[in-house]
Parts: C-alpha cells; sequence; structure tokens
C-alpha cells in the first residue's frame, strides 16, 4: 500500500516575499532564448535511452 502524500509547506518571511515578487514579476522569454531552449531539448530526447513523451 502506498503512502500518502504530504501537504506542501507553507513558506514564510524573506521566502514568501521573494517568490511573491518573483510570481509578480514574471518576464517572458524572447523568441530567441525559446527557440535555443527547443533545440536543447530536441538534441537530448533525441539521444535518450528511455521513451520520451
Amino acid at each position: 500500500m502506498a503512502r500518502p502524500i504530504k501537504d506542501t509547506p507553507i513558506i514564510w518571511g524573506k521566502d514568501a516575499k521573494r517568490l511573491t515578487e518573483a510570481m509578480e514579476n514574471v518576464q517572458p522569454l524572447s523568441k530567441e532564448k525559446r527557440e535555443e531552449m527547443k533545440k536543447a531539448y530536441e538534441w537530448f530526447k533525441s539521444r535518450a535511452k528511455f521513451p520520451v513523451v
């Protein structure tokens, strides 16, 4: 029988403030960066020895 999953801990203090600020100031990726990341993903996916969906 599987063990139950524990609740996610609540963050407080500086960590909570930093997370809130990061969530409010999201900067979209440039097309160039997105393409670079996609190429890297495809490279790793082509060399994977296990099924990648």
